[in-house]
């Protein structure tokens, strides 16, 4: 294994801004691979799609780095199914489809939806795959293992499930893909990953395809890559040309009614709206449904049926906002989503290249719309670290359609808001006198001891109690007359 990556840099700058896109037809690729691409409504590669996939038909190990939503995707998988033709069958026999090419991904949503782009590439062809992820049933997904798949994509800890019940085996894996990997890493995948590794054979072809790498990646590739060679489409870790950045100061309590202003000025059709918090997610959401949004969640919490039918709705245009965490910030494709919002800013910075990845995809225009407050500056710093860029944080005017929050202790005293909202009276009441005290004759005079009266500390002395050879700190019963003549 190499102890440094290989790097091909491949920039805009690296070819004559006068040569045309590379057309799919160009590639060594099979006629039934070729006509699903078209009938997809694709013609020309983008950059990535243009070095990776030769790199990929040659049997290297590839770590690709591209922008997001650059396709990213057909990069890995026309290749990997072009290698995998030699194989194809039409038997029914489960044993004449074995897993050969595992692709890992971190979220149900890009595992998804990963599954439908390889199957729509592969729909001429007698080549199987299926997808496996948590929060629904093994059963279904038990029952298409067993039939037997070429193409397995997967989340991590669902495939350990299906590993340990034996309802697959990947003793003869030729490809694996990690897609989006630095996420994976992210919220914690390293050991299953580990795991998943140990049960491949170690002669494979190994991919990884991410928008952002960071040096934790660079130290896998180099423990599971043999020699990998480096493509880079644009400078690491960079912003979609095509998106308009736009960073505005808005108090927290404020920004809400700035979602909505934005969205009315720049008529808006369709945005996500991303927060880092599920609980944040769940109550902003019906925030946005009571101002007449329609609107809907998606987030952990949420089961996957649930989440896959938020998703759809807000595809098929009959939501207007989505109020999502970061599940929605890695390789989701929503075709010309005009603007993102991210009401919260990340927490991490590569969060926020993958947030903005959303909408400018595949050459559109978009605008990603980021709500700073007074706390958010070191995570803004971050991001200018991230995409080595001065961001302007602009001031927004809001409508005055509400009275303003009063000033914080740290801004100064406090201003009287309810007295420049409340209409002037047209006469002022006249001040109350204060009048004499309330006064009792009793209680004024002093006081006269009387001559007969006793000290209250000479009580006269009690006579002793009768000795009844019990504690004197036990009552004695009561007589009680018996209903039955008893005494």
């Amino acid at each position: 294994m190499a102890d440094n990556p290989a790097q091909m840099e491949f920039t805009p700058e690296s070819a004559p801004e006068s040569a045309p896109p590379a057309r799919f037809d160009t590639l060594a690729l099979d006629p039934k691979l070729l006509r699903a691409v078209a009938e997809s409504g694709y013609l020309t590669m983008t950059p990535i799609q243009a070095k990776a996939i030769p790199l990929v038909l040659q049997g290297r190990d590839v770590m690709g780095a591209a922008q997001t939503g650059t396709g990213k995707t057909a990069a890995f998988s026309l290749p990997l199914l072009q290698k995998m033709l030699r194989h194809e069958s039409s038997s029914t026999s489960p044993a004449r489809h074995p897993v050969r090419a595992l692709v890992l991904a971190p979220t149900r949503e890009l595992a998804d939806q990963v599954a439908n782009n390889v199957k729509t590439y592969s729909k001429h062809t007698a080549l199987r795959a299926t997808v496996v992820f948590g929060g629904i049933d093994m059963k279904p997904q038990t029952a298409e293992l067993k039939r037997g798949v070429e193409v397995l994509i997967a989340t991590p800890g669902r495939l350990l499930d299906h590993i340990e019940a034996k309802n697959c085996s990947l003793s003869q894996v030729e490809y694996v893909v990690l897609d989006e990997a630095d996420r994976m890493l992210d919220i914690g995948f390293l050991p299953d990953l580990q795991r998943i590794l140990s049960y491949l054979p170690k002669q494979r072809q190994t991919l990884l395809f991410s928008a952002t790498f960071s040096p934790e990646i660079k130290k896998l590739a180099q423990s599971y890559l043999q020699d990998p060679i480096l493509v880079e489409t644009a400078r690491p870790n960079a912003t979609a040309s095509t998106v308009e950045q736009r960073f505005y100061r808005v108090e927290e309590d404020d920004k809400r009614r700035a979602v909505r202003q934005l969205l009315k000025d720049r008529e808006i059709s369709q945005s996500i709206v991303f927060v880092n918090s599920k609980l944040g997610a769940a109550r902003l959401a019906r925030a946005f449904e009571r101002d007449g949004l329609n609107t809907q969640a998606l987030h952990g919490d949420k089961s996957q049926d649930e989440r896959l039918k938020a998703l759809a709705a807000f595809k098929a245009g009959t939501v207007d906002l989505l109020v999502a965490t970061d599940v929605a910030a890695r390789g989701l494709d929503i075709a010309d989503l005009p603007a993102v919002f991210n009401f919260d800013v990340p927490f991490n910075a590569e969060d926020y290249v993958h947030r903005i990845g959303r909408t400018g995809r595949a050459g559109q225009s978009g605008l990603a719309i980021t709500l700073v407050d007074r706390d958010d500056s070191r995570l803004v710093s971050d991001i200018e670290k991230l995409i080595k860029k001065k961001l302007d944080i602009e001031p927004l005017e809001l409508d005055d359609d509400r009275p303003r929050r009063p000033p914080r202790r740290d801004e100064g005293p406090r201003e009287d808001v309810r007295a420049e909202t409340r209409p002037e009276r047209a006469f002022a009441p006249a001040p109350r006198r204060p009048g004499p005290p309330p006064s009792d004759p009793f209680f004024n005079q002093p006081y006269e001891a009387q001559a007969d009266a006793e000290p209250a500390w000479e009580k006269p002395a009690q006579a002793p109690a009768p000795a009844t050879g019990l504690s004197k700190y036990i009552k004695s019963r009561k007589k009680v007359a018996s209903l039955l003549g008893g005494k």
